[in-house]
């Protein structure tokens, strides 16, 4: 098989998948006989091949997959008028801050947002499929530890925790993560409240998170309280969804 024949093969199974392919089930296509780099070099140059179209090939947290440009998605909405639902500020702000300081426990969030976590905002999250529980700190009752998973990066188009932008100085995000941020969790990107520059301004403390239920009217971020902690080491993704520089 020359390398024309492998791309071929390659786009062939890309464009009819359904979820994302890691390098490992794409190299299943030749038997294993093409090794991961070969298969990776083959794959940048079909992303290349891809470029100014429509369409486009990425590599995310749990594999490679083709999908709409951003410059698409206006007119591909037209066919599916129905929006997603939009999650309340608590939600989003757990989320954000999950993402930039994890692992973390509810009372690491708790103590970032000044305020109460309610069980149905963590829920809600972990039924979303974007956050899990990964271990348990070694503290006095042994508080869950929670991450982000490959899903969530998926949503995001990233690959990896390491492709999270930094934060701006008030916490607000790069104006292209936003916009993605916003796109795929129907929220804008206002920053997360300070609430130690609240009590020092004698705000009336907040009360807890209510019920999390969808909110058109809300506006909440993808900026992370993080700007009030020190900055996590940030796991890498797959390997295998890695391409070639």
């Amino acid at each position: 098989m020359n390398t024309q024949e492998a791309k071929i093969v390659l786009e062939t199974a890309l464009l009819t998948a359904q979820q994302p392919m890691p390098l490992a089930e794409l190299r299943r296509l030749f038997a294993d006989e093409l090794n991961a780099d070969t298969v990776r070099a083959l794959l940048d140059e079909l992303r290349v091949q891809w470029t100014g179209r429509g369409i486009e090939l990425v590599a995310l947290a749990s594999g490679w997959r083709f999908q709409s440009t951003a410059a698409m998605r206006p007119y591909l909405d037209r066919l599916n008028p129905e929006k997603a639902p939009k999650y309340s500020r608590a939600v989003l702000e757990t989320l954000a801050i999950v993402a930039y300081r994890q692992p973390a426990t509810r009372g690491d969030i708790e103590e970032i947002r000044g305020v109460t976590v309610s069980s149905q905002v963590l829920k809600a999250l972990e039924d979303r499929g974007w956050v899990e529980t990964i271990g348990h700190r070694e503290a006095p009752g042994r508080p869950a530890l929670f991450a982000t998973t490959r899903q969530f990066l998926d949503d995001l188009g990233l690959r990896s925790l390491e492709e999270l932008p930094a934060l701006g100085a008030t916490g607000q995000l790069p104006p292209q993560l936003a916009a993605e941020f916003e796109l795929q969790f129907g929220t804008g990107a206002a920053p997360i409240p300070d609430p130690a520059a609240a009590a020092a301004a004698g705000a009336p403390a907040p009360a807890p998170d209510p019920v999390p239920t969808p909110d058109p009217a809300t506006a909440p971020p993808l900026a992370a309280a993080a700007a009030a902690a020190p900055a996590p080491s940030l796991p890498a993704g797959d390997d295998s969804a890695q391409p070639t520089a």
